[in-house]
């Protein structure tokens, strides 16, 4: 499923009955211990089996879920910032020779990462209950594969020169075989943060990181260092990222233990991962066909518009879904709490993603020229061909929230082998065109996936069609309203001499008009009123709070 990469990554049957044991034993010890540090249970041995604290009391669960989903956002739009900035900094910087030899490394490297926690971040963070015994031997089969992917990574080095042809790229693959290891030590104490619905805390670690990341990559191209500035940053972000997350989290792992009822969770991260490689396969042969057919400047020009297009709703989905996942496990066995926290999440999501899908098919010139430059106007076309595929992720990428979270995650990856083949055959179809013939494929390709995906992933679940359709219908009627309004007042944005001053305003007027559509034509103050007070962000006594 598309939310196997939330992650990402987005935008994550045989399992359904993972978590259905004991219940958290004391609601009211877990919201009083919320630092809870866990290595003074590792210290006595009579604790070794006691159980990880899930996160806030039932009726804290919505303002805790709701704060976390702004904090993540805001910290995720300053990612994009950040991001954004980067991509522009470096471009200029660097050569595309730079960013290709990184490329070429990160290709393979990213296949490799396609089981870097083989799922049991999502198993942690999914099951109801789980004790330190089972957490800690998580741990260290975590620990052990990422350092098994580095090894991969080192052996593989002088393969990867040889049929690349190019001896730079052994030191490079070295380079970054060793994020696997920071990899390893950070997953589980980031599951231990998520469970928590600390999510404030990882936000700040992941801006953090990426801010150490930048600033180093930046200050090396400076100085003139080529694509080592871009292998520092690489290795800096999850060696940041695994320092922080061990000093806030508190939690110290135990020893590894047999026989402690790990099984239905390294079956539901298995499932997980076998997940990942379908939709990584299915999104990523184009890349491959167009490199093998057109050679590396079609697959430059592609990859770049695939990366502007997917960079905003990607942060998007990561927000919400660093809070979305683990506040749905935590009512999975709550029906109607579970749909109604669901439908809020997805029609919020929803309300940001549609105008950004507009942006991005009405202003591509202008995107492409003031985030890339000049020298990359042949991305346009793709990028605008590009765009309808915001619109199909954005309508099924939170279903992935619904599978996982329920443990329903045989079923998403049923449907990922049903994406994978679809895909492929727009690939092959559009491939003879070059790189416009395959975005045109692969938009093609997701718009006719998206009612399939959708209806197969509410199936017996007590979300209906019409909760569906109501949560679209209003933030997509005001989205076309917004998108109306700037293609109306366009001839005078045009007039606009500087790019950057011109999408600035045609992206305003569109993003205006889609939310004064919807929260004053289609009435949504109200919910989003609701959502902003749960958050701590709004005070109005009128507002009434309403439970799940």
């Amino acid at each position: 499923m598309v939310a196997a990469q939330d992650s990402r990554d987005q935008c994550l049957q045989g399992s359904a009955a993972l978590g259905r044991g004991a219940r958290l034993q004391s609601r009211y010890e877990v919201n009083a211990n919320r630092k809870f540090r866990l290595s003074k249970l590792a210290a006595s041995p009579q604790a070794q089996s006691a159980e990880i604290p899930g996160g806030p009391a039932p009726e804290e669960l919505t303002k805790r879920t709701a704060q976390g989903a702004v904090v993540s956002a805001a910290c995720q739009a300053a990612n994009l910032l950040l991001r954004l900035a980067s991509m522009v900094i470096l471009a200029r910087l660097l050569t595309p020779e730079d960013f290709g030899l990184v490329g070429m490394v990160m290709a393979f490297t990213g296949l490799v990462a396609l089981v870097k926690d083989a799922g049991l971040s999502d198993a942690s963070i999914q099951s109801m209950s789980i004790n330190q015994d089972q957490m800690s031997t998580l741990f260290w089969i975590n620990v052990a594969l990422g350092c098994g992917l580095a090894l991969v990574c080192a052996t593989s080095s002088h393969l990867l020169a040889d049929f690349y042809g190019d001896p730079r790229l052994v030191a490079i693959t070295l380079a970054f075989a060793t994020t696997f290891v920071f990899m390893g030590l950070t997953t589980q104490h980031r599951a231990v943060l998520l469970r928590q619905l600390r999510i404030r805390a990882l936000a700040v670690i992941d801006i953090l990181a990426l801010v150490a990341s930048l600033v180093a990559s930046i200050a090396l191209a400076a100085v003139g260092f080529g694509y080592w500035a871009l292998v520092a940053g690489a290795v800096i972000l999850p060696a940041f990222s695994a320092a922080a997350v061990w000093l806030i989290s508190g939690w110290v792992p135990g020893k590894p233990r047999r026989n402690c009822g790990i099984g239905d969770l390294v079956r539901y991260g298995g499932t997980v991962t076998l997940n990942i490689v379908a939709v990584y396969v299915a999104y990523n042969a184009d890349k491959v066909l167009l490199g093998r057919f057109w050679g590396a400047e079609a697959l430059g020009i592609y990859g770049r518009a695939y990366t502007l297009v997917n960079m905003p709703t990607e942060s998007l989905k990561s927000a919400i879904g660093l809070a979305a996942f683990p506040a749905l496990s935590r009512v999975q066995h709550q029906p109607d709490r579970f749909r109604s926290l669901f439908i809020r999440l997805y029609s919020a999501f929803l309300g940001i993603s549609f105008p950004i899908t507009a942006a991005c098919a009405l202003f591509a010139e202008d995107i492409v020229l003031v985030f890339l430059g000049p020298k990359w106007h042949d991305v346009t076309d793709v990028f605008r061909l590009l765009s309808p595929t915001i619109l199909a992720f954005a309508l099924v990428n939170p279903f992935g929230w619904l599978l996982f979270a329920s443990g329903r995650v045989g079923r998403s990856l049923k449907i990922a082998l049903l994406i994978a083949p679809v895909t492929l055959l727009a690939f092959a179809l559009g491939v003879g065109y070059g790189p416009q013939g395959v975005a045109a494929g692969f938009s093609a390709a997701m718009l006719v996936l998206v009612a399939p995906i959708i209806l197969w992933s509410k199936h017996d679940t007590n979300i209906t069609s019409r909760d569906v359709f109501w949560a679209v219908a209003h933030p997509g009627g005001a989205a076309l309203i917004g998108a109306g309004l700037a293609i109306l007042l366009w001839p005078w944005i045009s007039l606009v001499d500087l790019p950057l001053l011109r999408l600035t305003v045609a992206c305003s007027v569109v993003f205006g008009g889609h939310f004064i559509a919807l929260l004053v034509v289609f009435r949504q103050w109200p919910a989003y009123a609701r959502m902003l007070h749960q958050a701590g962000l709004w005070r109005s006594e009128g507002t009434a709070v309403r439970g799940e």
